[in-house]
């Protein structure tokens, strides 16, 4: 905040920058490259595309209660999708969690599984079937009948808040929860999802950057069998070619924000995006662990977390074979 580059993603009203996407990108990327550096800023996940949901979808109640917190960063948020089998994964469309009427409001029951950020999060985003559809319900974390039963470990060093596992037993909210339209839950659920996983790419390009930097020096350093390592053709194509993966992960994800600023749909350039630079930071990554041998896999560099968080970015947001099939569907009609 004193430095002035606090929120880049939200309206000046709200705190923020007012920047818009081709510009966040810039600040997304440069913030990605510290462990804690979006959750400084205010746009790491989930709160970033929390922040979104609420400010196109919140009534003004909602926004003074909610939003307000999340943009001073005084309040944490979640947002509760995934479930365990036979509940969603990449599927929303296999939603299990129910929300039934009562005279006083909504009774949610059921079962949400590696929720990110949602250990000890203030309150949740959580979308659940009703007679009418599938509805998004804010749920305040302290309400009776939820229970953040435990932090599931995964790979990751990092994500804030943890990936937590969520049990909702009759657990009673008002009317006035219901976040959006009642029944318009898929509809809203995509209203988040396209920037959402476009931010992460922002996020990663920086993190999978900052690794290849700290690889290149120690190629420039390390002499083994009579030579400096970067000057073995091996570790030089290593080299190149990731900076080739970054520059065409940057150009996607630039082309990608240019046309959501525009107010132009991007369900397949967000998808193609995803799935490229996912999968191109995972191989930076990779190289970079393997140019630095031990070092790589240890923790007395950076590098081997960022070699771990990048590896799940091919699951998060929709597992990449999902939105091969997809694209795959879209291009054929």
């Amino acid at each position: 905040r004193t430095a002035g580059i606090y929120g880049p993603q939200l309206p000046r009203e709200w705190g923020g920058l007012g920047l818009n996407w081709s510009e966040c990108a810039v600040i997304f990327e440069e913030a990605g490259r510290g462990m804690l550096g979006p959750l400084a800023l205010n746009c790491a996940p989930p709160d970033q595309p929390n922040m979104l949901t609420l400010l196109h979808l919140g009534t003004e109640e909602q926004k003074q209660a909610y939003l307000g917190p999340l943009t001073r960063g005084e309040k944490r948020a979640c947002f509760a999708m995934t479930e365990p089998a036979p509940g969603p994964g990449s599927d929303p469309n296999m939603l299990q969690t129910q929300a039934t009427r009562d005279k006083n409001g909504w009774r949610i029951n059921g079962h949400k599984k590696f929720i990110s950020g949602g250990v000890a999060a203030d309150f949740a985003i959580l979308p659940a079937r009703t007679d009418e559809g599938v509805t998004l319900f804010i749920v305040s974390t302290n309400t009776p009948g939820y229970r953040d039963t435990r932090d599931i470990t995964t790979v990751t060093g990092y994500q804030i808040g943890g990936h937590a596992e969520i049990l909702l037993e009759n657990c009673h909210v008002p009317d006035e929860a219901v976040l959006g339209q009642i029944g318009m839950g898929m509809k809203h659920i995509q209203l988040r999802l396209e920037p959402a996983r476009l931010s992460h790419c922002m996020r990663f390009i920086g993190r999978a950057r900052r690794a290849l930097e700290i690889a290149q020096d120690y190629v420039q350093t390390r002499d083994a069998f009579g030579s400096r390592l970067s000057d073995l053709q091996q570790i030089q194509a290593m080299i190149t070619d990731s900076h080739i993966d970054l520059y065409a992960s940057r150009l996607m994800v630039r082309e990608c924000a240019t046309l959501m600023d525009r107010a132009v749909s991007v369900k397949n350039e967000s998808a193609m995006t995803k799935i490229f630079v996912s999968e191109a930071v995972d191989r930076v990554a990779d190289r970079c662990v393997q140019m630095m041998g031990a070092l790589g896999v240890s923790d007395d560099t950076v590098v081997s977390c960022i070699w771990r968080e990048a590896r799940p970015f091919r699951i998060y947001d929709g597992a990449n074979e999902l939105h091969r099939a997809f694209l795959a569907k879209r291009i054929l009609r």
